[in-house]
């Protein structure tokens, strides 16, 4: 299928992300929030992110005025229906992303895909909320997406062979690499980095390091670019817990048990960077660690 127009819900890091590099690919996009003031916070970043880009000479100034222009913005959902491709990027919750695809079905065109970009629910799972189980599919890309090469495809169960070759020629075109995974929790990344990260969180509970030492180690033993604490407050602490807890129901196995330091951070909104507070504390000119 010939996808042109596409719908992405949700305008927080990751879907204001992927607004980005799709509308610079040439595709219309319609950006949909249930808040006006996330709406224009995501216009501004991208704007914001574009120029960055050209001021570099990685587009130019016309690629930044085109692609703008490419994007709409509403707090209807039933304006993102109208769209060839819907990829829902609200929220790491079931609930939540069940609600949307429930509210979205009634306006959605017979031909229209829908994807999630969760990076750990059941896609199998989500499509079955919906009228189009074969019309369904993962399309999980990485933060910061504007920068991150890999886009994981996931097919759940119903998913057909046009569908899947339909995503991947969006990822084509935005000149990424589409990586197959199978639908099981936490795909391949996730699956993968997670329980690295929550180890990590469980290195500093036991004393082993401080929060310091564990991503110096981290960076300078393993050439890491990031320390695995760093990267968890980037990622977003209450994303992480999230996925370890998916890990640990889906896969009923003790090592995926979220890390109770992990859980005791969320506990108390230190999120990480969105909040200004994690394992670091962002608040001065340079990140401090609280532990």
């Amino acid at each position: 299928m010939d996808i042109k127009k596409i719908g992405i819900i949700g305008a927080g890091q990751m879907g204001n992300g992927i607004a980005h590099v799709t509308a610079l690919a040439g595709y219309d996009v319609v950006l949909n929030d249930i808040s006006q003031q996330s709406l224009d916070a995501a216009v501004s970043a991208i704007h914001k992110n574009m120029a960055r880009q050209a001021s570099r000479g990685k587009i130019s100034e016309t690629d930044v005025t085109e692609a703008l222009a490419r994007i709409t913005t509403t707090l209807t959902l039933a304006d993102v229906g109208a769209t060839d491709l819907v990829i829902e990027a609200a929220t790491e919750r079931e609930t939540v992303k069940q609600a949307i695809f429930e509210d979205l079905q009634p306006h959605l065109l017979p031909h229209t895909i829908l994807t999630s970009n969760t990076s750990s629910i059941s896609i199998t799972r989500l499509a079955s909320r919906t009228d189009r189980p074969e019309r369904f599919m993962g399309f999980h890309f990485m933060n910061p997406v504007p920068v991150m090469q890999l886009v994981e495809l996931i097919r759940g169960i119903a998913t057909d062979e046009e569908t899947f070759a339909s995503c991947r020629t969006v990822v084509e075109r935005l000149d990424k690499t589409a990586a197959s995974a199978e639908d099981f929790p936490a795909f391949i990344v996730n699956r993968i980095l997670m329980p690295m990260i929550n180890e990590a969180v469980y290195t500093l509970y036991e004393g082993v390091g401080s929060v310091k030492s564990i991503d110096e180690s981290m960076k300078l033993g393993a050439n890491h670019p990031m320390g695995p604490l760093e990267l968890a407050d980037f990622i977003g602490l209450d994303t992480c817990l999230a996925i370890m807890n998916v890990l640990h129901e889906g896969l009923a196995d003790t090592k995926y048990r979220p890390c109770p330091l992990l859980t005791k951070y969320v506990e108390a909104g230190w999120l990480g960077r969105k909040t200004q507070r994690g394992f670091y504390d962002y608040r001065g000119e340079t990140p401090v660690p609280t532990r």
